[in-house]
Protein backbone atom coordinates (compact mmCIF):
# COMPACT_ATOMS: atom_id res chain seq x y z
CA UNK A 1 0.00 0.00 0.00
CA UNK A 2 0.95 3.39 -0.95
CA UNK A 3 -0.21 6.15 0.98
CA UNK A 4 1.55 9.68 0.66
CA UNK A 5 -0.85 11.08 3.15
CA UNK A 6 -2.99 13.59 0.56
CA UNK A 7 -7.09 13.47 0.80
CA UNK A 8 -8.61 12.00 -2.35
CA UNK A 9 -9.57 14.72 -4.71
CA UNK A 10 -11.90 14.27 -8.38
CA UNK A 11 -11.46 16.75 -11.21
CA UNK A 12 -12.55 17.16 -14.65
CA UNK A 13 -9.95 17.39 -18.22
CA UNK A 14 -11.63 19.21 -20.72
CA UNK A 15 -10.73 20.82 -24.33
CA UNK A 16 -10.54 24.22 -24.90
CA UNK A 17 -12.20 24.03 -28.31
CA UNK A 18 -12.68 27.48 -29.81
CA UNK A 19 -15.39 25.82 -32.33
CA UNK A 20 -17.62 26.53 -29.52
CA UNK A 21 -16.39 28.44 -26.79
CA UNK A 22 -19.41 28.80 -24.66
CA UNK A 23 -19.70 24.86 -23.93
CA UNK A 24 -16.40 24.45 -22.19
CA UNK A 25 -17.23 27.30 -20.21
CA UNK A 26 -20.49 25.68 -19.48
CA UNK A 27 -19.01 22.33 -18.65
CA UNK A 28 -16.18 24.15 -16.23
CA UNK A 29 -19.53 25.44 -14.32
CA UNK A 30 -21.22 22.03 -14.50
CA UNK A 31 -18.16 20.45 -12.86
CA UNK A 32 -18.59 22.86 -9.82
CA UNK A 33 -21.89 22.34 -9.45
CA UNK A 34 -21.49 18.62 -9.58
CA UNK A 35 -19.05 18.83 -6.91
CA UNK A 36 -15.93 18.14 -8.34
CA UNK A 37 -12.85 19.54 -6.85
CA UNK A 38 -10.25 20.64 -9.89
CA UNK A 39 -11.19 21.90 -13.86
CA UNK A 40 -8.12 21.67 -16.07
CA UNK A 41 -7.72 22.37 -19.76
CA UNK A 42 -5.25 21.00 -22.26
CA UNK A 43 -2.86 23.77 -22.93
CA UNK A 44 -1.47 24.02 -26.91
CA UNK A 45 -0.78 26.92 -28.01
CA UNK A 46 0.00 26.49 -31.47
CA UNK A 47 -3.51 24.42 -32.14
CA UNK A 48 -5.68 26.97 -34.23
CA UNK A 49 -8.61 24.84 -33.11
CA UNK A 50 -8.50 25.79 -29.31
CA UNK A 51 -8.60 28.42 -27.23
CA UNK A 52 -5.96 29.87 -25.46
CA UNK A 53 -6.06 28.07 -22.14
CA UNK A 54 -4.46 31.40 -19.90
CA UNK A 55 -7.17 33.35 -21.14
CA UNK A 56 -10.10 30.34 -20.86
CA UNK A 57 -8.81 29.61 -17.24
CA UNK A 58 -9.27 33.91 -16.34
CA UNK A 59 -12.54 33.95 -17.91
CA UNK A 60 -13.49 30.24 -16.20
CA UNK A 61 -11.97 31.48 -12.80
CA UNK A 62 -14.25 34.89 -12.94
CA UNK A 63 -17.29 32.28 -13.74
CA UNK A 64 -17.18 30.20 -10.98
CA UNK A 65 -16.41 30.60 -7.06
CA UNK A 66 -15.25 27.32 -5.66
CA UNK A 67 -13.49 24.97 -7.90
CA UNK A 68 -9.66 24.93 -8.48
CA UNK A 69 -7.84 25.56 -12.07
CA UNK A 70 -4.97 24.49 -13.90
CA UNK A 71 -3.84 23.87 -17.66
CA UNK A 72 -3.33 20.09 -17.99
CA UNK A 73 -0.43 20.53 -18.55
CA UNK A 74 1.14 24.26 -19.57
CA UNK A 75 2.97 24.47 -22.55
CA UNK A 76 6.40 25.71 -21.13
CA UNK A 77 8.47 26.46 -24.37
CA UNK A 78 5.91 28.97 -25.53
CA UNK A 79 5.25 30.59 -22.31
CA UNK A 80 8.35 32.34 -20.89
CA UNK A 81 8.01 31.23 -17.17
CA UNK A 82 8.67 34.80 -15.47
CA UNK A 83 5.96 36.29 -17.63
CA UNK A 84 4.20 33.25 -16.48
CA UNK A 85 5.02 33.40 -12.70
CA UNK A 86 3.16 36.74 -12.81
CA UNK A 87 0.35 35.15 -14.51
CA UNK A 88 -0.12 32.31 -12.06
CA UNK A 89 -0.05 34.81 -9.00
CA UNK A 90 -2.13 37.79 -10.32
CA UNK A 91 -4.77 34.94 -11.59
CA UNK A 92 -4.33 32.92 -8.00
CA UNK A 93 -4.89 36.23 -6.20
CA UNK A 94 -7.72 37.23 -8.38
CA UNK A 95 -9.64 34.03 -7.65
CA UNK A 96 -9.36 33.58 -4.07
CA UNK A 97 -6.03 30.88 -4.49
CA UNK A 98 -8.12 28.20 -7.01
CA UNK A 99 -4.95 28.58 -9.46
CA UNK A 100 -2.24 25.44 -9.55
CA UNK A 101 0.15 25.11 -12.24
CA UNK A 102 0.84 22.06 -14.29
CA UNK A 103 4.02 22.16 -16.35
CA UNK A 104 5.24 20.71 -19.07
CA UNK A 105 8.90 20.69 -21.04
CA UNK A 106 6.99 20.80 -24.35
CA UNK A 107 6.33 18.04 -27.11
CA UNK A 108 4.97 18.61 -30.70
CA UNK A 109 8.14 20.55 -31.95
CA UNK A 110 7.40 21.48 -35.16
CA UNK A 111 4.39 22.91 -34.28
CA UNK A 112 6.46 24.71 -31.23
CA UNK A 113 9.05 25.96 -33.33
CA UNK A 114 6.24 27.43 -36.09
CA UNK A 115 4.80 29.06 -33.53
CA UNK A 116 8.79 30.75 -32.85
CA UNK A 117 9.78 28.58 -29.60
CA UNK A 118 13.31 26.70 -29.73
CA UNK A 119 13.68 22.91 -30.76
CA UNK A 120 15.23 21.43 -27.81
CA UNK A 121 16.03 17.69 -27.60
CA UNK A 122 15.01 15.75 -24.44
CA UNK A 123 17.78 16.38 -22.28
CA UNK A 124 17.40 20.26 -23.30
CA UNK A 125 13.86 20.40 -22.90
CA UNK A 126 14.32 19.02 -19.04
CA UNK A 127 17.09 21.11 -18.33
CA UNK A 128 14.88 23.93 -19.35
CA UNK A 129 11.78 23.15 -17.42
CA UNK A 130 13.99 22.86 -13.99
CA UNK A 131 15.27 26.23 -15.01
CA UNK A 132 11.92 27.84 -15.62
CA UNK A 133 10.78 26.46 -12.11
CA UNK A 134 14.05 28.34 -10.57
CA UNK A 135 12.56 31.78 -12.27
CA UNK A 136 8.95 30.81 -11.22
CA UNK A 137 9.55 30.34 -7.67
CA UNK A 138 12.03 33.45 -7.31
CA UNK A 139 9.71 35.27 -8.60
CA UNK A 140 6.63 34.39 -6.26
CA UNK A 141 9.23 34.67 -3.12
CA UNK A 142 8.71 37.97 -2.06
CA UNK A 143 10.99 37.50 0.68
CA UNK A 144 13.88 37.21 -0.80
CA UNK A 145 16.77 39.95 0.00
CA UNK A 146 17.64 40.65 -3.73
CA UNK A 147 16.49 40.86 -7.17
CA UNK A 148 16.09 37.53 -9.11
CA UNK A 149 19.07 36.50 -10.84
CA UNK A 150 18.49 33.01 -12.73
CA UNK A 151 21.59 32.49 -15.21
CA UNK A 152 20.34 29.57 -17.11
CA UNK A 153 21.38 28.21 -20.43
CA UNK A 154 17.77 28.57 -21.75
CA UNK A 155 15.86 30.41 -19.25
CA UNK A 156 17.87 34.30 -17.67
CA UNK A 157 16.35 36.22 -15.53
CA UNK A 158 19.07 38.97 -14.28
CA UNK A 159 17.78 41.34 -11.95
CA UNK A 160 14.00 41.18 -12.00
CA UNK A 161 11.94 42.45 -9.28
CA UNK A 162 10.24 39.51 -6.68
CA UNK A 163 6.44 39.13 -6.91
CA UNK A 164 3.23 39.36 -6.60
CA UNK A 165 3.21 36.43 -4.87
CA UNK A 166 0.25 33.97 -4.94
CA UNK A 167 -2.74 34.15 -2.47
CA UNK A 168 -1.75 30.64 -1.68
CA UNK A 169 1.13 28.07 -2.18
CA UNK A 170 0.21 27.24 -5.95
CA UNK A 171 1.40 23.60 -6.08
CA UNK A 172 4.04 23.35 -9.31
CA UNK A 173 2.54 19.43 -10.66
CA UNK A 174 4.71 17.95 -13.85
CA UNK A 175 3.57 15.84 -16.61
CA UNK A 176 6.33 13.35 -16.53
CA UNK A 177 6.79 10.15 -18.18
CA UNK A 178 10.64 9.23 -18.95
CA UNK A 179 13.48 9.02 -15.93
CA UNK A 180 15.19 12.47 -16.26
CA UNK A 181 11.80 14.22 -16.04
CA UNK A 182 10.47 12.26 -12.92
CA UNK A 183 13.59 12.25 -11.30
CA UNK A 184 13.12 16.07 -11.92
CA UNK A 185 9.37 15.92 -10.62
CA UNK A 186 11.36 14.32 -7.22
CA UNK A 187 13.60 16.93 -6.76
CA UNK A 188 11.31 20.16 -7.67
CA UNK A 189 8.23 19.38 -8.45
CA UNK A 190 4.86 19.29 -6.15
CA UNK A 191 3.28 16.84 -7.73
CA UNK A 192 3.29 13.98 -10.98
CA UNK A 193 0.59 14.39 -13.25
CA UNK A 194 0.73 11.42 -15.85
CA UNK A 195 -2.28 10.08 -17.96
CA UNK A 196 -3.36 6.83 -17.56
CA UNK A 197 -3.26 6.45 -21.50
CA UNK A 198 0.23 6.64 -21.88
CA UNK A 199 1.59 4.46 -19.46
CA UNK A 200 2.23 1.04 -19.66
CA UNK A 201 1.21 -1.88 -16.63
CA UNK A 202 3.85 -1.49 -13.78
CA UNK A 203 4.75 2.63 -15.06
CA UNK A 204 3.05 4.07 -11.88
CA UNK A 205 5.05 2.01 -9.29
CA UNK A 206 8.42 2.20 -11.40
CA UNK A 207 7.65 6.32 -11.51
CA UNK A 208 7.22 6.25 -7.66
CA UNK A 209 10.29 4.56 -6.85
CA UNK A 210 12.02 7.04 -9.23
CA UNK A 211 10.47 10.13 -7.46
CA UNK A 212 10.59 8.86 -3.95
CA UNK A 213 14.39 8.19 -4.41
CA UNK A 214 15.00 11.49 -6.07
CA UNK A 215 13.33 13.49 -3.13
CA UNK A 216 14.65 11.98 -0.45
CA UNK A 217 18.15 12.42 -2.35
CA UNK A 218 17.18 15.85 -2.42
CA UNK A 219 17.06 16.27 0.90
CA UNK A 220 13.01 16.13 0.48
CA UNK A 221 10.23 13.62 1.26
CA UNK A 222 8.11 11.02 -0.86
CA UNK A 223 5.47 12.96 0.63
CA UNK A 224 6.00 16.37 -0.35
CA UNK A 225 5.04 14.93 -4.02
CA UNK A 226 0.97 14.67 -4.60
CA UNK A 227 0.31 11.97 -6.61
CA UNK A 228 -2.37 13.10 -9.54
CA UNK A 229 -3.61 11.42 -13.04
CA UNK A 230 -5.54 11.83 -15.71
CA UNK A 231 -7.82 8.65 -17.14
CA UNK A 232 -10.70 8.23 -19.58
CA UNK A 233 -14.09 7.08 -19.23
CA UNK A 234 -15.12 3.71 -18.33
CA UNK A 235 -12.28 3.32 -14.87
CA UNK A 236 -14.32 1.38 -12.28
CA UNK A 237 -14.22 2.53 -8.68
CA UNK A 238 -12.85 -0.22 -8.01
CA UNK A 239 -9.53 0.17 -10.30
CA UNK A 240 -9.67 3.87 -8.91
CA UNK A 241 -9.09 2.47 -5.58
CA UNK A 242 -6.65 -0.17 -6.34
CA UNK A 243 -4.53 2.94 -8.09
CA UNK A 244 -5.05 5.02 -4.90
CA UNK A 245 -4.38 2.05 -2.24
CA UNK A 246 -1.65 0.46 -4.64
CA UNK A 247 0.28 3.47 -6.04
CA UNK A 248 -0.81 6.27 -4.04
CA UNK A 249 -2.99 8.45 -6.44
CA UNK A 250 -4.85 11.05 -4.59
CA UNK A 251 -6.68 13.19 -7.62
CA UNK A 252 -8.32 11.56 -10.53
CA UNK A 253 -9.05 14.01 -13.37
CA UNK A 254 -11.60 12.76 -16.29
CA UNK A 255 -10.78 13.69 -19.43
CA UNK A 256 -14.05 14.14 -21.12
CA UNK A 257 -16.58 16.96 -22.46
CA UNK A 258 -19.36 15.06 -22.01
CA UNK A 259 -21.60 16.46 -19.24
CA UNK A 260 -23.18 13.16 -18.06
CA UNK A 261 -19.76 11.44 -17.79
CA UNK A 262 -19.26 14.49 -15.58
CA UNK A 263 -22.04 14.12 -13.73
CA UNK A 264 -22.00 10.35 -13.08
CA UNK A 265 -17.85 10.77 -12.22
CA UNK A 266 -18.87 13.51 -9.35
CA UNK A 267 -22.44 11.72 -8.39
CA UNK A 268 -21.09 8.06 -8.40
CA UNK A 269 -17.95 6.86 -8.94
CA UNK A 270 -16.52 9.60 -6.54
CA UNK A 271 -18.31 8.59 -3.37
CA UNK A 272 -17.83 4.74 -4.31
CA UNK A 273 -13.74 5.46 -4.59
CA UNK A 274 -13.81 7.08 -1.41
CA UNK A 275 -16.01 4.58 0.17
CA UNK A 276 -13.47 2.05 -1.13
CA UNK A 277 -10.54 3.10 0.42
CA UNK A 278 -11.72 4.46 3.18
CA UNK A 279 -12.95 0.88 4.50
CA UNK A 280 -9.71 -0.94 3.29
CA UNK A 281 -7.67 -1.13 6.60
CA UNK A 282 -4.04 -0.96 6.82
CA UNK A 283 -1.74 -3.79 6.50
CA UNK A 284 -0.16 -3.60 10.12
CA UNK A 285 2.48 -6.43 10.38
CA UNK A 286 5.73 -7.26 12.40
CA UNK A 287 8.62 -8.97 10.60
CA UNK A 288 10.49 -10.84 13.53
CA UNK A 289 14.08 -11.64 12.95
CA UNK A 290 14.99 -14.49 14.78
CA UNK A 291 18.59 -14.70 13.34
CA UNK A 292 21.34 -12.30 11.27
CA UNK A 293 20.05 -13.74 8.38
CA UNK A 294 16.86 -12.83 8.51
CA UNK A 295 17.38 -9.16 8.88
CA UNK A 296 15.53 -7.55 5.86
CA UNK A 297 17.46 -4.78 4.90
CA UNK A 298 20.72 -5.69 2.97
CA UNK A 299 23.91 -3.31 2.44
CA UNK A 300 24.92 -2.76 -0.58
CA UNK A 301 28.64 -3.57 -0.70
CA UNK A 302 31.24 -1.75 -2.19
CA UNK A 303 32.47 -2.14 -5.99
CA UNK A 304 35.23 -4.76 -6.43
CA UNK A 305 37.01 -2.86 -9.07
CA UNK A 306 38.69 0.82 -8.37
CA UNK A 307 38.69 3.25 -11.31
CA UNK A 308 41.00 5.22 -9.74
CA UNK A 309 44.84 4.95 -8.58
CA UNK A 310 44.08 7.67 -6.07
CA UNK A 311 43.60 6.24 -2.76
CA UNK A 312 41.64 9.11 0.06
CA UNK A 313 41.82 6.93 2.98
CA UNK A 314 42.54 3.54 4.86
CA UNK A 315 39.34 1.58 4.79
CA UNK A 316 41.51 -0.99 6.77
CA UNK A 317 41.36 1.59 9.56
CA UNK A 318 37.22 2.23 9.81
CA UNK A 319 35.64 1.30 13.32
CA UNK A 320 32.64 -1.24 13.27
CA UNK A 321 29.59 -0.81 15.74
CA UNK A 322 27.52 -3.45 18.08
CA UNK A 323 26.83 -7.27 16.38
CA UNK A 324 23.34 -7.49 15.67
CA UNK A 325 21.50 -8.79 18.33
CA UNK A 326 19.68 -11.83 16.44
CA UNK A 327 16.80 -11.83 19.70
CA UNK A 328 15.32 -8.67 17.83
CA UNK A 329 12.24 -8.36 16.04
CA UNK A 330 11.73 -4.82 13.77
CA UNK A 331 8.40 -4.10 12.03
CA UNK A 332 7.69 -3.06 9.17
CA UNK A 333 8.03 0.61 9.75
CA UNK A 334 11.60 0.03 11.77
CA UNK A 335 13.30 -1.72 8.61
CA UNK A 336 11.67 1.07 6.36
CA UNK A 337 14.22 3.89 7.94
CA UNK A 338 16.98 1.77 6.81
CA UNK A 339 15.45 1.11 3.94
CA UNK A 340 14.91 4.66 2.90
CA UNK A 341 19.20 5.27 3.65
CA UNK A 342 19.68 2.75 0.36
CA UNK A 343 17.03 4.00 -1.47
CA UNK A 344 18.95 7.84 -1.33
CA UNK A 345 22.29 5.86 -1.92
CA UNK A 346 20.85 4.32 -4.63
CA UNK A 347 20.08 7.50 -6.57
CA UNK A 348 23.41 8.34 -6.22
CA UNK A 349 24.96 5.28 -7.17
CA UNK A 350 22.42 5.69 -10.55
CA UNK A 351 22.94 8.96 -10.91
CA UNK A 352 27.17 8.69 -10.66
CA UNK A 353 26.81 5.73 -13.99
CA UNK A 354 24.83 8.61 -15.87
CA UNK A 355 27.85 10.58 -14.60
CA UNK A 356 30.46 8.18 -16.26
CA UNK A 357 27.97 7.75 -19.38
CA UNK A 358 27.93 11.71 -20.32
CA UNK A 359 31.89 11.90 -19.99
CA UNK A 360 31.70 9.11 -22.79
CA UNK A 361 29.32 10.79 -25.00
CA UNK A 362 31.24 13.92 -24.86
CA UNK A 363 34.40 12.08 -25.21
CA UNK A 364 33.30 10.88 -28.17
CA UNK A 365 31.86 14.20 -29.87
CA UNK A 366 35.41 15.78 -29.49
CA UNK A 367 37.84 13.81 -31.45
CA UNK A 368 38.59 16.24 -33.60
CA UNK A 369 38.78 19.21 -31.11
CA UNK A 370 40.93 21.59 -33.01
CA UNK A 371 39.48 21.04 -36.50
CA UNK A 372 35.52 21.83 -34.24
CA UNK A 373 37.08 25.31 -33.20
CA UNK A 374 36.90 26.81 -36.83
CA UNK A 375 33.58 25.52 -37.24
CA UNK A 376 30.59 26.86 -36.02
CA UNK A 377 29.49 23.78 -34.72
CA UNK A 378 31.76 24.89 -32.22
CA UNK A 379 29.49 26.25 -30.00
CA UNK A 380 27.13 22.59 -29.95
CA UNK A 381 30.42 21.30 -28.61
CA UNK A 382 30.53 23.51 -26.05
CA UNK A 383 27.30 23.21 -25.39
CA UNK A 384 27.45 19.23 -25.03
CA UNK A 385 30.55 20.62 -22.26
CA UNK A 386 28.14 22.91 -20.39
CA UNK A 387 25.33 20.44 -20.18
CA UNK A 388 27.75 17.60 -18.85
CA UNK A 389 29.07 20.55 -16.12
CA UNK A 390 25.48 21.41 -15.47
CA UNK A 391 24.27 17.88 -14.37
CA UNK A 392 27.68 17.52 -12.64
CA UNK A 393 27.55 20.16 -10.37
CA UNK A 394 23.62 19.24 -9.51
CA UNK A 395 24.79 16.03 -8.34
CA UNK A 396 27.72 17.15 -6.55
CA UNK A 397 25.23 19.79 -4.46
CA UNK A 398 22.58 16.83 -4.09
CA UNK A 399 25.53 14.54 -2.19
CA UNK A 400 26.72 18.10 -0.48
CA UNK A 401 22.82 18.39 1.08
CA UNK A 402 22.48 14.98 1.75
CA UNK A 403 25.64 14.89 3.87
CA UNK A 404 24.77 18.05 5.59
CA UNK A 405 21.58 16.62 7.08
CA UNK A 406 23.03 13.81 8.52
CA UNK A 407 25.86 15.87 9.85
CA UNK A 408 22.99 17.89 11.32
CA UNK A 409 20.39 16.10 12.42
CA UNK A 410 21.11 12.24 12.52
CA UNK A 411 24.35 11.56 13.42
CA UNK A 412 23.71 13.38 16.90
CA UNK A 413 20.54 11.52 17.33
CA UNK A 414 22.87 8.34 16.97
CA UNK A 415 25.51 9.57 19.59
CA UNK A 416 23.18 9.98 21.77
CA UNK A 417 20.79 6.85 21.54
CA UNK A 418 24.04 4.53 21.22
CA UNK A 419 27.28 5.84 22.39
CA UNK A 420 28.38 2.53 20.63
CA UNK A 421 28.24 3.97 17.46
CA UNK A 422 30.04 6.97 18.33
CA UNK A 423 33.63 6.53 16.21
CA UNK A 424 31.27 5.58 13.46
CA UNK A 425 29.86 8.59 13.62
CA UNK A 426 33.02 10.18 13.88
CA UNK A 427 34.73 8.13 10.90
CA UNK A 428 31.77 9.56 8.80
CA UNK A 429 31.54 12.58 9.53
CA UNK A 430 35.51 12.58 8.74
CA UNK A 431 35.09 10.85 5.45
CA UNK A 432 32.14 13.53 4.84
CA UNK A 433 34.64 16.32 4.98
CA UNK A 434 37.29 14.23 2.18
CA UNK A 435 34.10 13.66 -0.02
CA UNK A 436 33.51 17.77 0.19
CA UNK A 437 37.21 17.46 -1.20
CA UNK A 438 36.99 15.08 -3.72
CA UNK A 439 33.80 16.98 -5.16
CA UNK A 440 35.81 20.42 -5.45
CA UNK A 441 38.23 18.87 -7.10
CA UNK A 442 35.23 17.51 -9.73
CA UNK A 443 34.22 21.11 -9.82
CA UNK A 444 37.51 22.66 -10.57
CA UNK A 445 37.84 19.96 -13.49
CA UNK A 446 34.41 21.04 -14.91
CA UNK A 447 36.08 24.62 -15.10
CA UNK A 448 38.86 23.57 -16.63
CA UNK A 449 37.19 21.67 -19.51
CA UNK A 450 34.95 24.31 -20.50
CA UNK A 451 37.71 26.67 -21.43
CA UNK A 452 40.09 23.86 -22.68
CA UNK A 453 38.65 20.81 -24.61
CA UNK A 454 41.67 18.83 -23.55
CA UNK A 455 40.56 18.62 -20.36
CA UNK A 456 38.50 16.03 -20.33
CA UNK A 457 41.15 13.44 -19.03
CA UNK A 458 41.12 15.42 -15.70
CA UNK A 459 37.69 15.14 -15.13
CA UNK A 460 37.01 12.19 -16.09
CA UNK A 461 39.61 10.74 -13.65
CA UNK A 462 38.25 13.33 -10.88
CA UNK A 463 35.30 11.57 -11.32
CA UNK A 464 36.66 7.94 -11.54
CA UNK A 465 37.86 9.16 -8.31
CA UNK A 466 34.24 10.01 -7.07
CA UNK A 467 33.20 7.28 -7.86
CA UNK A 468 35.73 4.92 -6.09
CA UNK A 469 35.53 7.62 -2.99
CA UNK A 470 31.27 7.95 -2.58
CA UNK A 471 30.62 4.24 -3.62
CA UNK A 472 33.34 2.64 -0.41
CA UNK A 473 31.46 5.52 1.68
CA UNK A 474 28.25 4.70 1.00
CA UNK A 475 28.60 1.36 1.64
CA UNK A 476 30.77 1.50 4.40
CA UNK A 477 27.37 3.80 5.86
CA UNK A 478 24.77 1.03 4.95
CA UNK A 479 27.10 -1.98 6.38
CA UNK A 480 27.18 0.30 9.93
CA UNK A 481 24.07 2.55 9.96
CA UNK A 482 20.90 0.38 8.82
CA UNK A 483 20.65 -1.86 11.99
CA UNK A 484 20.97 0.95 14.09
CA UNK A 485 18.42 3.20 12.44
CA UNK A 486 16.07 0.26 12.58
CA UNK A 487 16.68 0.31 16.39
CA UNK A 488 16.74 3.89 17.12
CA UNK A 489 14.81 5.52 14.33
CA UNK A 490 15.19 8.98 13.18
CA UNK A 491 14.53 12.46 15.08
Amino acid sequence: MSDYGYPLQFGSFLTPSAGDPDRVVALTVLAEQAGLDLVTYQDHPYQPGFLDTWTLLSWAAARTQRVSLAANVTNLPLRPPAVLARSVASLDLLSGGRIELGLGAGAFWEAIEAMGGQRLTPAQAVQALEEGIDVIRELWDVDGKRAVRVDGTYHRVVGAKRGPAPAHDVGIWLGAYKPRMLALTGRRADGWLPSLGYLKPGDLTAGNKIIDEAALAAGRQPSDIRRLLNIGPGQTPEELAELALGDGVSTFILATDDPTELRRFAAEVAPAVRELVSSTPANPAVVAVAEPSGFAVVPTPPPAVRRSSTVVWDESERPTGPALDPRRSYTPHDLATGQHLIQVHDSLRGELEQIHDLIDQVEAGTIDVGTARSHINTMTMRQNNWTLGTYCESYCRIVTTHHTLEDRSLFPHLRRSDPRLAKVVDRLEAEHHVIHDVLEGVDQALVTLVSAPDGLPALREAVNLLSDTLLSHLAYEERELVEPLARLGIQ
